[in-house]
Protein backbone atom coordinates (compact mmCIF):
# COMPACT_ATOMS: atom_id res chain seq x y z
CA UNK A 1 0.00 0.00 0.00
CA UNK A 2 1.48 3.33 -1.08
CA UNK A 3 1.90 6.34 1.20
CA UNK A 4 1.66 9.99 0.25
CA UNK A 5 4.20 12.63 1.21
CA UNK A 6 3.71 14.39 3.48
CA UNK A 7 0.79 13.08 5.57
CA UNK A 8 -1.33 15.40 7.70
CA UNK A 9 -1.68 14.70 11.41
CA UNK A 10 -5.46 15.13 11.16
CA UNK A 11 -7.17 15.03 7.76
CA UNK A 12 -9.62 17.76 6.80
CA UNK A 13 -12.98 16.14 6.03
CA UNK A 14 -16.24 17.33 4.48
CA UNK A 15 -19.56 15.59 5.12
CA UNK A 16 -22.21 15.58 2.40
CA UNK A 17 -25.57 14.17 3.48
CA UNK A 18 -26.64 14.63 7.09
CA UNK A 19 -29.62 12.37 7.52
CA UNK A 20 -29.68 9.86 10.37
CA UNK A 21 -26.73 7.76 9.24
CA UNK A 22 -24.63 10.69 8.01
CA UNK A 23 -25.06 12.60 11.23
CA UNK A 24 -24.40 9.51 13.35
CA UNK A 25 -21.13 8.82 11.55
CA UNK A 26 -20.11 12.48 11.76
CA UNK A 27 -20.79 12.53 15.50
CA UNK A 28 -18.74 9.36 16.02
CA UNK A 29 -15.82 10.88 14.14
CA UNK A 30 -16.13 14.18 16.03
CA UNK A 31 -16.02 12.32 19.35
CA UNK A 32 -12.90 10.46 18.25
CA UNK A 33 -11.02 13.69 17.50
CA UNK A 34 -9.23 11.92 14.63
CA UNK A 35 -10.08 14.45 11.92
CA UNK A 36 -10.92 18.10 11.40
CA UNK A 37 -14.47 18.54 10.11
CA UNK A 38 -14.32 21.49 7.73
CA UNK A 39 -17.68 21.33 5.94
CA UNK A 40 -21.17 20.03 6.71
CA UNK A 41 -23.45 19.75 3.70
CA UNK A 42 -27.12 18.97 3.19
CA UNK A 43 -29.94 20.65 1.23
CA UNK A 44 -31.90 20.72 4.51
CA UNK A 45 -30.51 23.63 6.50
CA UNK A 46 -32.09 22.27 9.69
CA UNK A 47 -30.00 19.10 9.30
CA UNK A 48 -26.88 21.23 8.86
CA UNK A 49 -27.71 23.27 11.96
CA UNK A 50 -28.11 20.10 14.04
CA UNK A 51 -24.71 18.90 12.85
CA UNK A 52 -23.10 22.28 13.56
CA UNK A 53 -24.00 21.82 17.21
CA UNK A 54 -21.45 18.97 17.23
CA UNK A 55 -18.87 20.48 14.87
CA UNK A 56 -19.31 24.27 15.21
CA UNK A 57 -16.12 25.17 13.35
CA UNK A 58 -17.27 23.53 10.11
CA UNK A 59 -18.53 25.59 7.18
CA UNK A 60 -22.26 25.09 6.52
CA UNK A 61 -22.84 24.20 2.86
CA UNK A 62 -25.73 22.99 0.72
CA UNK A 63 -23.94 21.13 -2.09
CA UNK A 64 -20.94 18.94 -2.81
CA UNK A 65 -19.42 21.73 -4.88
CA UNK A 66 -19.56 24.07 -1.89
CA UNK A 67 -18.04 21.38 0.30
CA UNK A 68 -15.16 20.88 -2.14
CA UNK A 69 -14.53 24.64 -2.09
CA UNK A 70 -13.31 24.15 1.49
CA UNK A 71 -10.41 22.08 0.06
CA UNK A 72 -10.90 18.96 2.18
CA UNK A 73 -8.56 15.97 2.05
CA UNK A 74 -11.56 13.64 1.98
CA UNK A 75 -15.31 13.65 1.55
CA UNK A 76 -17.78 11.51 3.49
CA UNK A 77 -20.86 10.83 1.36
CA UNK A 78 -24.19 9.86 2.94
CA UNK A 79 -26.66 11.13 0.36
CA UNK A 80 -29.40 9.00 -1.29
CA UNK A 81 -28.04 5.94 -3.13
CA UNK A 82 -28.73 7.30 -6.62
CA UNK A 83 -26.12 10.01 -6.02
CA UNK A 84 -23.36 7.91 -4.43
CA UNK A 85 -21.42 6.96 -7.55
CA UNK A 86 -21.72 10.34 -9.28
CA UNK A 87 -20.71 12.30 -6.18
CA UNK A 88 -17.84 9.91 -5.46
CA UNK A 89 -16.55 10.50 -8.99
CA UNK A 90 -16.72 14.29 -8.57
CA UNK A 91 -14.87 14.16 -5.26
CA UNK A 92 -12.18 11.80 -6.59
CA UNK A 93 -11.66 13.93 -9.69
CA UNK A 94 -11.20 16.93 -7.38
CA UNK A 95 -8.35 15.07 -5.70
CA UNK A 96 -10.21 14.01 -2.54
CA UNK A 97 -10.31 10.65 -0.84
CA UNK A 98 -13.85 9.25 -0.47
CA UNK A 99 -15.73 7.38 2.23
CA UNK A 100 -19.21 6.49 1.01
CA UNK A 101 -22.26 4.95 2.60
CA UNK A 102 -23.29 1.65 1.08
CA UNK A 103 -24.11 0.97 -1.64
CA UNK A 104 -21.27 2.64 -3.52
CA UNK A 105 -23.37 2.32 -6.67
CA UNK A 106 -26.69 0.94 -7.89
CA UNK A 107 -24.92 -1.64 -10.06
CA UNK A 108 -21.56 -3.24 -10.56
CA UNK A 109 -21.02 -0.97 -13.56
CA UNK A 110 -21.38 2.15 -11.40
CA UNK A 111 -19.12 0.70 -8.71
CA UNK A 112 -16.47 -0.30 -11.25
CA UNK A 113 -16.40 3.27 -12.59
CA UNK A 114 -15.80 4.68 -9.09
CA UNK A 115 -13.10 2.15 -8.22
CA UNK A 116 -11.28 2.83 -11.49
CA UNK A 117 -11.49 6.57 -10.83
CA UNK A 118 -10.02 6.08 -7.34
CA UNK A 119 -7.17 4.04 -8.84
CA UNK A 120 -6.47 6.71 -11.48
CA UNK A 121 -6.53 9.49 -8.88
CA UNK A 122 -4.57 7.31 -6.41
CA UNK A 123 -6.96 8.26 -3.62
CA UNK A 124 -8.17 6.20 -0.68
CA UNK A 125 -11.68 4.81 -1.23
CA UNK A 126 -13.78 3.38 1.61
CA UNK A 127 -17.36 2.15 1.94
CA UNK A 128 -19.29 1.85 5.20
CA UNK A 129 -19.50 -1.95 5.31
CA UNK A 130 -19.46 -1.56 9.05
CA UNK A 131 -20.37 -5.07 10.25
CA UNK A 132 -16.86 -6.17 9.32
CA UNK A 133 -15.55 -4.05 12.18
CA UNK A 134 -17.81 -5.28 14.96
CA UNK A 135 -16.03 -6.95 17.86
CA UNK A 136 -18.03 -10.08 17.04
CA UNK A 137 -16.58 -10.37 13.52
CA UNK A 138 -13.13 -9.46 14.84
CA UNK A 139 -13.40 -12.56 17.03
CA UNK A 140 -14.76 -14.84 14.29
CA UNK A 141 -12.63 -13.97 11.29
CA UNK A 142 -9.33 -15.25 12.78
CA UNK A 143 -10.98 -18.64 13.34
CA UNK A 144 -11.75 -18.79 9.63
CA UNK A 145 -8.33 -17.56 8.51
CA UNK A 146 -6.42 -19.94 10.79
CA UNK A 147 -8.39 -23.02 9.80
CA UNK A 148 -9.51 -23.52 13.40
CA UNK A 149 -13.00 -24.41 12.14
CA UNK A 150 -11.62 -26.77 9.51
CA UNK A 151 -12.96 -26.34 6.00
CA UNK A 152 -15.86 -23.90 6.01
CA UNK A 153 -18.43 -25.56 3.79
CA UNK A 154 -21.55 -23.48 4.54
CA UNK A 155 -22.54 -20.02 5.73
CA UNK A 156 -26.09 -19.02 6.72
CA UNK A 157 -26.83 -15.28 6.74
CA UNK A 158 -29.92 -13.39 7.90
CA UNK A 159 -30.91 -9.72 8.14
CA UNK A 160 -34.59 -9.01 8.79
CA UNK A 161 -35.53 -5.40 9.57
CA UNK A 162 -38.98 -5.11 11.16
CA UNK A 163 -39.37 -1.51 9.99
CA UNK A 164 -37.97 -0.83 6.55
CA UNK A 165 -36.78 2.52 5.17
CA UNK A 166 -38.80 5.69 5.72
CA UNK A 167 -37.61 7.59 2.61
CA UNK A 168 -39.66 7.25 -0.62
CA UNK A 169 -36.58 6.89 -2.85
CA UNK A 170 -35.79 3.51 -1.30
CA UNK A 171 -38.92 2.16 -3.00
CA UNK A 172 -38.00 3.43 -6.47
CA UNK A 173 -35.67 0.91 -8.09
CA UNK A 174 -34.19 3.49 -10.46
CA UNK A 175 -33.05 5.51 -7.43
CA UNK A 176 -32.12 2.76 -4.96
CA UNK A 177 -30.82 0.04 -7.28
CA UNK A 178 -32.92 -2.52 -5.40
CA UNK A 179 -34.77 -3.19 -2.18
CA UNK A 180 -33.74 -5.17 0.86
CA UNK A 181 -30.97 -6.95 -1.07
CA UNK A 182 -29.24 -3.65 -1.83
CA UNK A 183 -29.97 -2.20 1.61
CA UNK A 184 -29.29 -5.22 3.86
CA UNK A 185 -28.10 -8.08 1.67
CA UNK A 186 -25.03 -6.06 0.71
CA UNK A 187 -23.77 -6.50 4.27
CA UNK A 188 -24.48 -10.24 4.26
CA UNK A 189 -22.75 -10.98 0.96
CA UNK A 190 -19.82 -8.78 1.97
CA UNK A 191 -19.39 -10.57 5.31
CA UNK A 192 -19.37 -13.97 3.64
CA UNK A 193 -17.01 -13.21 0.75
CA UNK A 194 -14.69 -10.98 2.82
CA UNK A 195 -14.47 -13.63 5.54
CA UNK A 196 -13.58 -16.31 3.01
CA UNK A 197 -10.95 -14.20 1.22
CA UNK A 198 -13.10 -13.30 -1.80
CA UNK A 199 -13.59 -16.64 -3.56
CA UNK A 200 -15.23 -16.78 -6.98
CA UNK A 201 -19.00 -17.25 -6.90
CA UNK A 202 -19.84 -19.82 -9.57
CA UNK A 203 -23.60 -20.21 -9.06
CA UNK A 204 -26.46 -17.98 -7.87
CA UNK A 205 -30.10 -18.82 -7.21
CA UNK A 206 -32.60 -16.33 -5.78
CA UNK A 207 -36.22 -15.53 -5.17
CA UNK A 208 -37.60 -12.07 -4.44
CA UNK A 209 -40.99 -10.98 -3.20
CA UNK A 210 -42.87 -7.71 -2.85
CA UNK A 211 -45.83 -7.52 -0.47
CA UNK A 212 -45.98 -11.30 -0.24
CA UNK A 213 -45.90 -12.15 -3.96
CA UNK A 214 -43.14 -12.61 -6.55
CA UNK A 215 -41.50 -9.28 -7.38
CA UNK A 216 -41.46 -8.08 -10.97
CA UNK A 217 -38.41 -6.68 -12.74
CA UNK A 218 -39.37 -3.09 -11.96
CA UNK A 219 -40.45 -3.60 -8.35
CA UNK A 220 -38.40 -3.17 -5.21
CA UNK A 221 -38.23 -6.41 -3.25
CA UNK A 222 -39.03 -6.45 0.46
CA UNK A 223 -38.15 -10.13 1.01
CA UNK A 224 -35.37 -12.11 -0.66
CA UNK A 225 -33.63 -15.44 -0.32
CA UNK A 226 -30.56 -16.54 -2.27
CA UNK A 227 -28.11 -19.40 -2.45
CA UNK A 228 -24.55 -18.86 -3.67
CA UNK A 229 -21.94 -21.50 -4.37
CA UNK A 230 -18.23 -20.66 -4.46
CA UNK A 231 -15.46 -22.23 -6.52
CA UNK A 232 -14.14 -23.73 -3.28
CA UNK A 233 -17.39 -25.59 -2.63
CA UNK A 234 -18.86 -23.37 0.10
CA UNK A 235 -22.64 -22.92 0.03
CA UNK A 236 -23.81 -19.48 1.19
CA UNK A 237 -27.48 -19.02 2.01
CA UNK A 238 -28.92 -15.60 2.76
CA UNK A 239 -32.31 -14.16 3.65
CA UNK A 240 -33.16 -10.49 4.14
CA UNK A 241 -36.29 -8.42 4.40
CA UNK A 242 -38.00 -5.19 5.31
CA UNK A 243 -41.08 -5.04 7.54
CA UNK A 244 -41.07 -8.75 8.34
CA UNK A 245 -43.28 -9.62 11.30
CA UNK A 246 -40.48 -11.26 13.22
CA UNK A 247 -41.63 -10.46 16.75
CA UNK A 248 -38.62 -8.23 17.34
CA UNK A 249 -36.94 -5.23 15.77
CA UNK A 250 -34.28 -7.15 13.88
CA UNK A 251 -32.90 -10.61 13.23
CA UNK A 252 -29.22 -10.43 12.26
CA UNK A 253 -27.10 -13.58 12.09
CA UNK A 254 -24.02 -14.95 10.36
CA UNK A 255 -23.49 -18.66 10.99
CA UNK A 256 -20.22 -20.23 9.79
CA UNK A 257 -20.19 -24.04 9.55
CA UNK A 258 -16.85 -25.86 9.35
CA UNK A 259 -15.76 -29.48 9.38
CA UNK A 260 -14.12 -28.96 12.79
CA UNK A 261 -16.53 -26.54 14.41
CA UNK A 262 -18.73 -23.52 13.92
CA UNK A 263 -18.98 -19.85 14.80
CA UNK A 264 -21.85 -17.40 14.87
CA UNK A 265 -22.48 -13.68 15.00
CA UNK A 266 -25.95 -12.96 16.39
CA UNK A 267 -27.77 -9.83 17.45
CA UNK A 268 -28.83 -9.75 21.08
CA UNK A 269 -32.45 -9.19 22.09
CA UNK A 270 -33.55 -8.10 18.63
CA UNK A 271 -31.15 -5.14 18.72
CA UNK A 272 -29.71 -3.46 15.64
CA UNK A 273 -26.57 -2.60 17.60
CA UNK A 274 -25.75 -5.32 20.16
CA UNK A 275 -23.93 -8.44 18.93
CA UNK A 276 -22.37 -11.55 20.40
CA UNK A 277 -19.96 -14.04 18.87
CA UNK A 278 -19.92 -17.73 19.79
CA UNK A 279 -17.64 -20.64 18.96
CA UNK A 280 -19.46 -23.98 18.57
CA UNK A 281 -18.04 -27.47 19.14
CA UNK A 282 -20.72 -30.06 18.60
CA UNK A 283 -23.45 -29.31 21.13
CA UNK A 284 -21.18 -27.07 23.23
CA UNK A 285 -20.87 -23.33 22.71
CA UNK A 286 -18.51 -20.69 24.05
CA UNK A 287 -19.15 -16.96 23.95
CA UNK A 288 -16.20 -15.12 22.49
CA UNK A 289 -17.46 -11.54 22.86
CA UNK A 290 -20.68 -9.76 23.73
CA UNK A 291 -22.04 -6.25 24.05
CA UNK A 292 -21.43 -3.44 24.61
CA UNK A 293 -19.42 -2.54 21.52
CA UNK A 294 -19.34 0.96 20.04
CA UNK A 295 -18.84 -0.17 16.45
CA UNK A 296 -21.06 2.22 14.49
CA UNK A 297 -18.39 4.74 13.46
CA UNK A 298 -15.47 2.32 13.47
CA UNK A 299 -15.21 1.92 9.67
CA UNK A 300 -15.14 5.70 9.14
CA UNK A 301 -12.61 6.24 11.92
CA UNK A 302 -10.38 3.49 10.48
CA UNK A 303 -10.57 5.16 7.05
CA UNK A 304 -9.75 8.56 8.59
CA UNK A 305 -6.76 7.05 10.42
CA UNK A 306 -5.47 5.52 7.19
CA UNK A 307 -5.94 8.82 5.41
CA UNK A 308 -4.02 10.60 8.18
CA UNK A 309 -1.21 8.08 7.76
CA UNK A 310 -0.98 8.97 4.08
CA UNK A 311 -2.61 5.91 2.54
CA UNK A 312 -3.65 6.26 -1.06
CA UNK A 313 -5.54 3.83 -3.32
CA UNK A 314 -5.90 0.41 -1.75
CA UNK A 315 -6.26 -2.44 -4.29
CA UNK A 316 -8.61 -4.15 -1.81
CA UNK A 317 -11.23 -1.68 -3.07
CA UNK A 318 -11.45 -3.73 -6.26
CA UNK A 319 -13.36 -6.35 -4.26
CA UNK A 320 -16.24 -3.86 -4.14
CA UNK A 321 -16.80 -4.60 -7.81
CA UNK A 322 -17.01 -8.34 -7.14
CA UNK A 323 -19.44 -7.71 -4.30
CA UNK A 324 -21.77 -5.75 -6.56
CA UNK A 325 -21.44 -8.25 -9.38
CA UNK A 326 -22.88 -10.85 -7.00
CA UNK A 327 -25.68 -8.47 -5.97
CA UNK A 328 -26.49 -7.89 -9.64
CA UNK A 329 -26.65 -11.65 -10.17
CA UNK A 330 -28.98 -12.09 -7.18
CA UNK A 331 -31.32 -9.44 -8.58
CA UNK A 332 -31.20 -10.98 -12.05
CA UNK A 333 -31.91 -14.48 -10.73
CA UNK A 334 -34.68 -13.29 -8.44
CA UNK A 335 -36.52 -11.20 -10.99
CA UNK A 336 -36.13 -13.86 -13.67
CA UNK A 337 -37.83 -16.33 -11.34
CA UNK A 338 -40.67 -13.84 -10.81
CA UNK A 339 -41.19 -13.20 -14.52
CA UNK A 340 -41.22 -16.92 -15.23
CA UNK A 341 -44.18 -17.24 -12.88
Amino acid sequence: MQLSLPARTRPRLAFVGLGWIGRARMEALARSGRAEIVALGDPDRAAVDRALAVAPDAAPVATLAEALAQEPDGVVIATPSARHAAESLVALEAGCAVFCQKPLGRSAAEVREVVEAAARADRLLGVDLSYRLTAAMAAIRPLLASGDLGRVFAIDLTFHNAYGPDKPWFYDRTLSGGGCVMDLGVHLVDLALWSLGWPEVIHVEAQMMAAGRPATVTEVEDYAVATLRTSEGCVIRLACSWKLQAGREAVIEAQFHGTDGGAALTNVGGSFYDFAAHRHRGTATEQLVGPPDEWGGRALIDWADRLAAGHRFDPEARHLVRLHEVLDRIHAAGTRTASDG
